[in-house]
Parts: structure tokens; C-alpha cells; sequence
């Protein structure tokens, strides 16, 4: 599997560990809320509903940005892409140890954390992996989706322990530290083409032309893919069935889980270690759904995702009044948290070609976090008037039984790409 380029490990797979650890530091940010909702509420008396907005305009921020960054990395390359994004990440959590107020939250955490966040979203990695990859795209494509995963898994439990015995604010300037880390990382290490190191892409037969250099302004580009695309039936039902990925995932779950757990009983640290290994079951999952997704139809696999997700959040109001339920939860929805990925890029690529993949999954990707700050703040006013998550989970529920439905329609027009209906 392995690629040797001239005797030697070909350079795609360093490009990825890179483009791996760096979307990984950038989870771990984007995950850092789950753990600073009841402690701001506790020092501030704001409300779940008033910090679940701050979330929620960071998670649209992340989506809508993402087109935009894909288009970004065309022209400046995704080296210079990726140092200026996790820049100013590490800058802005750094900065929300000092407010004092709601709309500093929103300011910060919201716009300033949301646009750096929107500059590493998954259309970066899904550009960088059809540059580089000829072969095992839906591999690597898995593996770094699964970063996401990685990254709660390695920060949360540590995060919430720095605030269980230390506070909120040392625990943000600790990821805010972690964030900067990656930015000499990615200076000396990544590239932007195999092309400039006289390389072609893992797995491509000699002559392969590469993948065209994007002229132009990017904006006016990712506008254009956004117009192109729109056109099709297919892409709709991609973006609809994304939405409702990102209502069931990192806007409800991802971040409500923690303090639905806490209402119920549960500290802070178990709920994270909860998400943590939920974590470990996505990485899993995710890798297997890229691998899975270079070998079988991607609209099944995805019918498969989005049906089983629905029925673990129909069960989680349930699982959360039992330690052994809330464990078979973790292990269940773990497994296919962000597996939907994979053959959502495989189905992109196939429809509308590599070369403008990467835009329009970032638009893809922008419905998916319209879903997520959806469920943020929803699931957050919920709370408030109500007092439990349950009606949020239900909906959330049902919601991913209907994605599973409309999935099966995407690639069945009258003209088919062959590509795809070979898949």
C-alpha cells in the first residue's frame, strides 16, 4: 500500500501524516467547547442558549468558509493556507482566556475561531488528498476524516481534567499552545503538488496529467463551483443529507453531549472520556468507511450510516439513565459518527470531477455545518425552556432515517456518470 517513489517512502504520505496531525490539532480546538459550556455558565450566569450561539456562529463559519478555503489553497498553495488558518486559531482561543463578556464569546470564539477553523475544514483535506492520491483516496480520505475523531479523543478527557482542578482559561491557552505547535510543522514539512517535487501522485501511471493549477480569484471560483453544481439534483441531495450529518454529529452530539451528561449526573471528566472513546470507535469507523468506500457503492454505505446513527440517538434518552447503555452508545455511534465522509467524497469527486471536488465538497461541507449550528443552538434552547435534550435527540433521530432514505436517490438520474454507476 505503501508508495516508493526513486527508493524511497513517496513524499504523498508525509503530505498526509502532516495534513493528519495538523487537521487533528484543529479538532481539538473546534472540540474545546464541549467542555466550557458548564463552566462559563457556572463563572458568568450566561445561559446554554446565549454560549451555544457563539458555537453556533463558529460552526457556520466553519462551513461557509471551506469552499472558500479549498479556492484559497488553489491559488496560495496549502502550505501558506495551513500556517495562516492555525495561526489564527492559536491566536483567538488564546484570546477568550480574557473576556469577560457574552459578546466576546461570540466575537472570538464565534468569528475569529470559526474563520481559522473554516480555512482547515474537510474541503482542505479532501483537495489535498485528490492531488496527491491517484489510489486509496478513499483510504486516506477516511484516515483524516478520522482526525476529528483523533483529536477529541486525545484533548478532551486532558481538557476537562485542566478544568476540573485548574479552570477554563489554563485549559484554552493549553490547546491555544497545541494549535501554534503545528505551525512550524507545516512551514518546513508540507507541500503543495507532487509536481514541485518532480513526483507524481501516489498510485498514478507515468504520464497522468496532474490535477490543473486554479487561476484566478478564488472567491469569484468557488462562487462559480457553487453555481455550477447547484444545477444538479445531485448535489441537493449531497447537501441535504450532509445537513443532516451535521445536525446528528459535532452541532448535537459533539457539542450537547457533555452537558446532557452532566444534567443526568455524570462529572465532566466521564462524559469526556464518554466522547473520548466514542473517538476511538470513529477512528475505527471512519478509516473502514475510506476503505470500504474504494471498494463498494457509497450511496449503500451511506443509507447504512445515516439509518443505524438515527436509531443510537432514538435510543439515547435511554442510554443516558444507564452506564452499560450509555457505554453500548458510544461503541454504536462511535463506529459511524463521521463515516459518511468518505463516500460523500467518493460521490463528489465522481459526479463533478477531481479537479473541482474539493469546492464543491466545501459547499457540500457548508450545508453539513449549517446542520451542526442548527443543532447547537437549538438543541441549546431546548435546554433552556424545557430542561432536558430529549426532544433534540428525537428530532436529530429521525432526521438521519430520512437521510437514509434520500441517499439512495443520488446518482439516479436518467444520465449517469459512468464513473459512478460503475461504483
Amino acid at each position: 500500500m505503501v508508495s516508493l517513489e526513486r527508493g524511497r517512502l513517496h513524499y504523498g504520505w508525509i503530505v498526509a501524516a502532516i495534513t493528519f496531525v495538523t487537521l487533528l490539532a484543529a479538532a481539538g480546538i473546534r472540540a474545546t467547547p464541549g467542555v466550557l459550556i458548564v463552566p462559563l455558565e457556572q463563572e458568568f450566569g450566561w445561559s446554554r442558549a446565549s454560549i451555544s450561539l457563539a458555537v453556533s456562529v463558529n460552526l457556520i463559519l466553519y462551513g461557509f468558509l471551506g469552499p472558500f478555503s479549498a479556492a484559497l489553497v488553489d491559488r496560495l498553495g496549502a502550505r501558506r493556507t495551513m500556517v495562516i488558518a492555525m495561526t489564527t486559531l492559536g491566536i483567538g482561543v488564546s484570546l477568550t482566556s480574557l473576556m469577560r463578556a457574552n459578546w466576546q464569546l461570540v466575537l472570538l470564539w464565534g468569528i475569529v475561531v470559526g474563520s481559522g477553523s473554516g480555512m482547515m475544514a474537510l474541503a482542505l483535506a479532501a483537495t489535498i488528498v485528490n492531488r496527491w492520491f491517484s489510489q486509496h483516496r478513499g483510504l486516506v480520505m477516511g484516515v483524516l476524516t478520522a482526525s476529528t475523531a483523533t483529536g477529541q479523543l486525545v484533548f478532551l478527557p486532558f481538557l476537562a481534567s485542566i478544568v476540573e482542578h485548574f479552570g477554563w482559561r489554563p485549559a484554552v491557552l493549553t490547546i491555544a499552545g497545541v494549535g501554534l505547535f503545528t505551525v512550524p510543522l507545516i512551514a518546513l514539512f508540507m507541500r503543495d503538488r507532487p509536481a514541485d517535487l518532480g513526483l507524481m501522485p501516489v498510485g498514478a501511471a507515468a504520464g497522468t496529467p496532474p490535477v490543473p493549477v486554479a487561476k484566478g480569484n478564488p472567491v469569484t471560483a468557488a462562487l462559480e463551483a457553487l453555481g455550477e453544481s447547484a444545477r444538479s439534483r445531485d448535489f441537493w441531495l449531497l447537501a441535504l443529507s450532509f445537513f443532516i450529518c451535521g445536525l446528528s454529529t459535532n452541532g448535537l452530539i459533539g457539542t450537547h453531549l457533555i452537558p446532557a451528561c452532566f444534567d443526568h449526573g455524570i462529572p465532566e471528566v466521564m462524559a469526556a472520556s464518554l466522547l473520548a472513546t466514542m473517538g476511538v470507535f470513529d477512528f475505527i469507523g471512519t478509516t473502514a468507511s475510506g476503505w470500504l468506500s474504494d471498494r463498494w457503492n457509497s450511496r449503500y454505505l451511506l443509507c447504512w450510516y445515516y439509518g443505524l446513527r438515527g436509531i443510537s440517538l432514538l435510543f439515547l434518552p435511554l442510554a443516558l439513565d444507564s452506564s452499560i447503555g450509555l457505554g453500548f452508545f458510544a461503541v454504536f455511534y462511535g463506529l459511524d459518527w463521521i463515516a459518511t465522509v468518505p463516500p460523500t467524497v467518493r460521490l463528489t469527486a465522481d459526479i463533478f470531477g477531481k479537479e473541482k471536488a474539493g469546492m464543491v465538497f466545501g459547499w457540500i461541507v457548508a450545508s453539513h455545518q449549517v446542520g451542526a449550528a442548527v443543532a447547537a443552538f437549538g438543541a441549546g434552547v431546548v435546554r433552556t425552556y424545557y430542561g432536558d435534550y430529549f426532544d433534540a435527540f428525537m428530532i436529530a433521530g429521525i432526521a438521519c432515517l430520512i437521510a437514509a432514505a434520500l441517499v439512495l436517490r443520488i446518482g439516479r438520474t436518467k444520465r449517469r456518470d459512468p464513473v459512478l454507476a460503475a461504483a
